[in-house]
């Protein structure tokens, strides 16, 4: 017996996000694709059924179809929350058209040049290797396309990491995993890194004052942080 399919909460949680982002309104057709195939190559579906575009599309109808039966036209669901590098303008149209970068941002990759992760621009085709695993090419955001890479899905693609508010420092502890900016004499770009070391403050007006001292995971250099993504 064939299984039902399911969308993971994390894609859920995207697609809300989207379905915000347009006042209720369903997307595009290409968009609808543009999001499967995203969805499709996470690392959360590995072993999973690929995810279609009719399935995106049936989600965003039925959801629109539910809104309608609450209530007409909220203004509520134009609020989402902006991704970083990104911006919106208070007097958006009414009808809110949806801007098609909303899925470039919903992921990012490692690079293998340096071991950085970069927000994706979009996924361009993917293959199987010999051994199993799955590659995706990846053109990432704000590059042209002499930076595509070929990224392992398993261990070089992930939902984007979320930026900490000052308030949230609490949340982060000894051992976590998280997504630091690293400024050198010759670059400034964001690596993964674990927390050793935690030592609590009171904010004060400039906001938070604790001191974090982070292990950067690809040369095991140590340094003292407060920018970082969980």
């Amino acid at each position: 017996m064939a299984s039902v399919f399911e969308f993971l909460e994390s894609e859920i949680r995207n697609m809300e996000n989207v379905f915000k982002a347009t006042g209720g309104k369903p997307p595009g057709r290409e968009f609808c694709h543009r999001v499967a195939q995203s969805f499709s190559y996470t690392v959360r579906r590995a072993g999973k059924p690929l995810v279609y575009a009719d399935q995106v599309q049936n989600w965003f109808e039925k959801k629109q179809e539910e809104l309608e039966a609450l209530v007409p036209c909220s203004p509520g669901f134009k609020e989402f929350i902006v991704p970083k590098n990104t911006s919106t303008s208070s007097s958006a149209p009414e009808n809110c058209q949806i801007s098609e970068d909303i899925t470039e941002l919903l992921f990012e990759a490692k690079s293998s040049k340096d071991d950085a992760w970069y927000d994706v621009g979009s996924f361009l085709r993917h293959r199987v290797l010999s051994t199993g695993e799955r590659e995706v090419r990846v053109r990432f955001a704000g590059f042209g396309s002499e930076e595509d890479e070929w990224v392992n899905v398993e261990k070089g693609v992930r939902e984007r990491s979320i930026p900490l508010e000052a308030s949230e420092c609490h949340r982060v502890k000894v051992g976590d995993l998280v997504l630091c900016f690293r400024e050198d004499d010759d670059e400034a770009i964001y690596y993964d890194a674990h927390v050793v070391e935690i030592q609590q403050r009171l904010h004060d007006i400039t906001g938070c004052t604790c001191h974090f001292v982070v292990r950067f995971d690809h040369d095991n250099v140590e340094a003292n942080t407060v920018d970082f993504e969980h």
